[in-house]
């Protein structure tokens, strides 16, 4: 068994939220397997590739809400 879920996209995810460094976050209203959830999301911005001179801004989820129908648990099973 591993030690850990966290992988290093969720490490540099997380420390890219706590340095202040980057301002391209929000929060976002969303649903999580068809119940209420809210996101950490980044927002980047892609450049017009299509012909209509129009940026299109990408929301990639970093984080999502713990909501009433997930249970957190540690690795030894206990609920956290």
């Amino acid at each position: 068994m591993t030690d850990t879920n966290i992988a290093d996209e969720h490490r540099r995810a997380f420390n890219a939220l706590t340095s202040g460094q980057c301002e391209n976050f929000c929060l976002f209203s969303c649903t999580a397997n068809g119940h209420p959830a809210a996101a950490i999301d980044a927002v980047t911005i892609q450049p017009p590739g299509d012909g209509t001179g129009e940026d299109e801004y990408l929301i990639s989820p970093l984080f999502v809400s713990v909501g009433p129908g997930i249970a957190l648990a540690d690795h030894d099973g206990p609920k956290a």
